[in-house]
């Protein structure tokens, strides 16, 4: 390839990164407040939860990011970005995902434990910061690692709004060059070292809240 064409795909690599890092930063603001909404003492609130836990888990990705992109303009007369568009979508949802690890890991932590925080006259927010989550925290990482692999591969569906991400970048230049098997290659190579990566960036912080709570 031409210094010109791998420009374009480094280029939708940094978009790729760039869309990774704030869909799941926003996913993981989503995941905790909807998971703890999901066991909170208040049905309402629970209630809450589980309503939008059950539809962004339960509706298409590639349609949300559709519904976002093309329809709130429509509705709202307000058009977001390509790239905010894509981080709202797949935020909110993997984010609902990312819920239901919060709550199973809550819920596996030992009654006991809850029960000594009420002894020790903890408020539930005292027991829910120094108590659950710390203990529950190194359960979430293995398949907060996995949905966070998932989401970047889910990032490949923003090229449907002409985003120039990495999967969108490698169509161009594959239309270039006429060099599908080449360029697809390249690409999967790509999206498998930033997989890699984020995997072992995960197992690392597994480690070390595992070391913390010993």
């Amino acid at each position: 390839m031409t210094t010109g064409l791998w420009e374009l795909v480094l280029t939708g690599v940094w978009t790729t990164v760039q869309l990774l890092v704030l869909s799941a930063l926003l996913g993981v603001a989503v995941a905790f407040t909807a998971g703890i909404g999901r066991v909170h003492r208040w049905w309402a609130v629970r209630f809450l939860a589980g309503f939008y836990t059950e539809v962004f888990r339960g509706t298409s990705a590639l349609v949300m990011i559709f519904w976002v992109f093309f329809v709130l303009p429509l509705a709202f007369g307000w058009q977001l970005v390509p790239l905010w568009a894509g981080t709202l979508a797949l935020g909110l949802t993997y984010g609902a995902y990312g819920a239901e690890i919060v709550r199973g890991a809550l819920l596996a932590v030992d009654p006991a434990q809850n029960e000594g925080g009420i002894a020790l006259g903890f408020t539930p927010g005292q027991r829910m910061r120094r108590i659950l989550l710390p203990q529950a925290m190194p359960e979430m990482i293995p398949p907060f690692s996995n949905l966070l692999v998932e989401l970047l591969k889910g990032t490949a569906l923003v090229s449907v709004m002409g985003m120039g991400d990495l999967a969108f970048s490698g169509n161009l230049v594959r239309l270039a060059l006429q060099e599908s098997a080449e360029i697809y290659t390249y690409v999967l190579l790509i999206y498998f070292v930033i997989a890699f990566l984020l995997t072992r960036l995960m197992r690392g912080l597994e480690t070390r809240l595992k070391a913390g709570l010993r």
